[in-house]
């Protein structure tokens, strides 16, 4: 089962933690899990702290560090198991699909028709937010994950255009780390390289590929020449990555970048919230570009806030939280911030930096195209059980495992045992 049983390593999460079991006031009051504790996250959340508090709602934090989200999920379950689910859970993509079949989820339809959330929230977004046609979450953004963000100063000291296909980057990449700089921060996480192996499917198959290997997971596509060829490029872009990679956090990454010390991180937009926090300015101490190859596509995840089943003295203040996630005026003033775009399209796009303005643009421009496709990094085109296999070789290939013939086979062969 979904769930699966309580452990004392569990309790002592929770223990740790020190998650009460009971919160006083809590008809005025919401706890909600997540796993937003960088400084760029960190602030945008407080957007929608300040939201609720306006409306008389306190906020109980459960942050629990780790971009990819997985440490939450271990917490997540030791509290619905113990019968003391929060009131909402940041998740996403199939995640959200497997809580859903566990009959442990609030029903948002009342609000969501009152607020009309189906003509505003996009369909791909929606086949998350929804389960058996009832609204379960409310979405708070759309990341794209496909992006390279850059030293200005490096790239203007070493006189570096934008690159716009894999042979320029390659070449760029040279010129970084031939003046000494680290050419690509990266941090050693499986989530990480997984990161950039999806930029990496898109820029060499193209959209077509990208269907019929990361979301139809085609067993001809995964094993194809062309797969190798996307492990060869792998191996080459692990030769500009530093020494000290290996567990680095994504934001400590970003850092690099920021100090400059590196000269690319390839990272979806959250990273931008670093840069905006450390007081970057956009286009003038950084530059933000498509991955080259890409430049038509975009992968995405979409943060949402899925809401628990809570007793009815708690159903007031939850409603007042989903409400809150899903006001015009909130997901411009959040996703300024965090460096995403809104989950509604009916936003302003006023607020919004020079990143923010092309993300909206290409996001809208790849919707309207059919190259809008969930990203298998961040669980938004396969289960978790398939992601965390590609994980597994991807991570393995690039820590010098498996050569790419190997590595394309080993695909193969991960995918077809977690199906």
């Amino acid at each position: 089962m979904f769930l699966g049983k309580m452990t004392r390593a569990g309790i002592g999460m929770i223990a740790a933690l020190g998650l009460s079991t009971s919160i006083a006031s809590a008809q005025e009051s919401v706890e909600v899990l997540h796993w937003w504790t960088a400084g760029g996250e960190a602030k945008a959340l407080q957007v929608l702290k300040k939201d609720l508090e306006d409306q008389g709602v306190s906020w109980n934090d459960m942050p629990v560090a780790g971009g990819g989200g997985e440490q939450a999920m271990t917490v997540l379950r030791a509290r619905v198991t113990s019968g003391n689910a929060p009131t909402a859970v940041q998740m996403l993509g199939f995640d959200i699909k497997d809580w859903a079949g566990e009959d442990v989820l609030a029903n948002l339809d009342a609000l969501a028709e009152k607020e009309g959330w189906e003509e505003v929230v996009p369909d791909a977004l929606k086949d998350f937010s929804k389960h058996d046609g009832h609204w379960i979450a409310a979405p708070v953004n759309v990341h794209s994950t496909n992006w390279v963000w850059a030293n200005k100063a490096i790239f203007e000291e070493l006189d570096l255009k934008q690159p716009t296909n894999w042979d320029e980057l390659i070449a760029a990449l040279d010129k970084i780390k031939d003046a000494g700089y680290t050419a690509v921060a990266h941090g050693g996480q499986a989530w990480q390289d997984a990161t950039i192996f999806d930029a990496v499917v898109m820029a060499t198959g193209g959209p077509e590929f990208y269907q019929a290997s990361m979301i139809d997971t085609d067993p001809d596509a995964l094993g194809s020449d062309t797969m190798q060829t996307v492990f060869d490029r792998m191996a080459k872009l692990r030769t500009y990555v530093d020494d000290n990679f290996s567990g680095r956090d994504w934001n400590l990454a970003t850092a690099m970048v920021i100090n400059k010390e590196a000269g690319v991180q390839f990272m979806g937009d959250w990273a931008k919230g670093e840069f905006l926090n450390a007081g970057k300015v956009p286009d003038t101490d950084f530059m933000c570009f498509r991955f080259p190859g890409t430049q038509d596509a975009v992968t995405f995840n979409s943060d949402q806030f899925v809401m628990f089943k809570v007793g009815e003295d708690r159903q007031d203040a939850q409603m007042k939280l989903a409400s809150a996630v899903m006001s015009p005026t909130f997901q411009s003033a959040f996703n300024v911030v965090k460096g995403s775009v809104p989950a509604r399209t009916d936003v302003s796009n006023d607020a919004f930096d020079a990143c923010g303005k092309k993300g909206m643009a290409e996001l809208a421009a790849a919707n309207k195209k059919g190259t809008l496709f969930g990203s298998m990094a961040h669980g938004h085109s396969v289960p978790a059980g398939v992601k965390n296999a590609m994980y597994d070789v991807i991570t393995a290939h690039f820590n010098g495992e498996y050569d790419s013939a190997t590595a394309a086979e080993e695909l193969v062969n991960a995918v077809a045992s977690a199906q």
